[in-house]
């Protein structure tokens, strides 16, 4: 048995940066280096187990077998959502029925800076909603290459406007599961991210904007991205503080799009942004598209929608899923927390039939028979996708193995302990805890199942609000998902472009910690009397 151990060094602050090493290991490889995606994730891995099984005595079976645990969740279930989604994104291409999205989004208007807020942050969010896991990413950087943005471009965008829906995920489930840790109610821990996250997803169209056009993206359609941030944000705060969090983000994934449909009819941007990676057709005029191609066009996504929905949501379907799920406990790991019980993430969980990825493929499937694509054809689509994502797959899953290895040892706990003992000044730092939780991770559950009590502890601790620190951890998490390799390496990988992570996240981190900032500011005025009535009883 292993016990988890918070200050080896017996210095607070120099475990910490420690237990950080592998961490910006990783990312110095990547975004200053530019090595290759895998070979970096590899890097900090190294560095990861040198110092678990050197420092934190972690013995080094045990380190290689949660490396092994964390590769395979790497593969299942993320490498298995991307594998189909780029599958479906394929059979779409084979008749040109991706090319009639991207001319129906194109219809709703003609500047490419709506169209992404669109596409990313609307139509993101609502997929966000239902699943999770980065399929949003995959499917909304495919939907922004086929307006024309270039593959790098696109990859920043969808990773970007990701953020915004994260603090309640898949359902609620970021919210679930950071009542489990903290004993608070759900409602009311969902009641207060709503009344954070409103004011920072706000903030993500505006951002969105500066990405594709600078400040002139700004002056000429910022009417779109406050129209949509408004829309999204009161739809988050109404939703998860007065009717059901657990349907937050597509209620304001609904709000969204409606509010800035209704802004099209009366409103277009003074200039007009073309799409700026592909050649300018807009003197061709070609016929428009038969009202049933387009729906043959958007099928995969209604099939998505009523999948997911349909074993989102309690009831006899979602209860014969479950049933079929193999849960075990990984060979060879016996891991304890500082408090003495057995850690949750030795526990694997294959849900085999209710994964996202299954429920992608039975849509590809269903998109092949729909679009008339011939069974040898989408098989050899399928073939293709996989070969095409190998090196993608290798990334996810060195990443996903250097996770577990730092949350297993307990160099994640290392730095939520320093944190915790800064006092009053932890309510300014207490967001980037979540945010490195969901760096590290790549999903705001893990990381309230992470930091969640650490931060209702600290919180007392230092004489806070418990409730408003537990929420502050989910709502700065949401910005560690433009900066999570997950992510990263998803985006590249639907889009065929591995190996070029590191650009991705060099064009995202500052606005990802900008962001995070205002959020951490934000937490601190609400622990003191300026905002303090905005926390439920405070």
């Amino acid at each position: 048995m292993f016990r988890q151990v918070p200050d080896p060094l017996g210095h607070p602050a120099l475990s910490a940066l420690l237990a950080s090493l592998p961490l910006l290991v990783l990312l110095t490889l990547l975004g200053v280096l530019r090595t290759a995606s895998h070979r970096a994730a590899l890097g900090g891995l190294a560095t990861a187990a040198l110092i678990a099984a050197t420092v934190y005595r972690m013995p080094l079976p045990q380190v290689v077998d949660g490396a092994a645990e964390g590769a395979a969740f790497g593969l299942f279930p993320i490498v298995w959502i991307v594998l189909n989604a780029v599958w479906i994104n394929r059979l779409q291409r084979v008749g040109g029925h991706f090319d009639i999205v991207g001319r129906t989004f194109s219809s709703l208007s003609g500047d490419l800076r709506v169209q992404a807020v669109l596409i990313a942050y609307c139509f993101g969010a609502m997929i966000e909603s239902l699943s999770g896991f980065g399929t949003p990413v995959a499917i909304t950087s495919l939907l922004l290459l086929s307006l024309g943005l270039g593959p790098l471009r696109a990859a920043t965008v969808a990773t970007f406007a990701n953020t915004a829906p994260a603090a309640f995920g898949s359902v609620g489930n970021p919210i679930q599961t950071l009542a489990k840790v903290t004993a608070y109610p759900a409602h009311d821990l969902g009641a207060m991210v709503g009344r954070q996250s409103a004011v920072i997803a706000a903030l993500v169209p505006f951002v969105l904007l500066l990405m594709l056009d600078g400040r002139r993206g700004l002056t000429e359609a910022w009417p779109a991205a406050l129209t949509a941030g408004v829309g999204f944000g009161a739809g988050q705060f109404l939703c998860s503080n007065y009717f059901a969090y657990q349907l937050t983000d597509i209620v304001a994934a609904l709000c969204s799009t409606a509010a800035l449909i209704a802004l099209l009819r009366v409103w277009k941007p003074r200039g007009r942004l073309p799409a700026p990676d592909a050649p300018d057709t807009s003197e061709d005029s070609p016929p428009p598209d038969r009202p049933s191609e387009v729906a043959r066009a958007f099928s995969p996504y209604a099939l998505l929608i009523a999948l997911f929905a349909l074993t989102s949501y309690h009831g006899p379907v979602q209860r014969f899923l479950a049933s079929q799920d193999v849960t075990f406990s990984w060979p060879g790991l016996d891991v304890h927390g500082t408090d003495g019980r057995p850690v949750t993430v030795t526990v694997f969980d294959f849900a085999w039939l209710g994964a996202s990825g299954t429920l992608l493929l039975i849509a590809g499937i269903l998109t092949a028979v729909i679009l008339r694509v011939p069974a040898r054809r989408a098989v050899r689509c399928y073939a293709q996708t996989v070969y095409g994502l190998r090196r993608a797959a290798l990334t996810i899953a060195c990443v996903l193995a250097l996770s577990y290895v730092m949350n297993l040892s307990g160099m994640a706990v290392s730095l939520g302990t320093w944190l915790a003992g800064l006092g009053r000044a932890f309510a300014l730092l207490s967001g980037f805890l979540g945010w490195f939780g969901v760096a590290l991770t790549g999903s705001d559950t893990s990381s309230n199942a992470l930091f969640g009590a650490m931060q209702v502890s600290a919180a007392r601790q230092a004489g806070l609000n418990p409730l408003l620190m537990a929420a502050t951890n989910s709502t700065g998490g949401v910005q560690g998902k433009a900066a999570a390799m997950q992510n990263l390496v998803i985006a590249a990988g639907a889009l065929g472009i591995s190996g070029r992570e590191g650009e991705i996240l060099r064009k995202v981190i500052g606005w990802s910690l900008g962001v995070l900032a205002a959020l951490c500011l934000l937490a601190w005025l609400q622990s003191t009397s300026v905002l303090g009535w905005t926390v439920p009883g405070g």
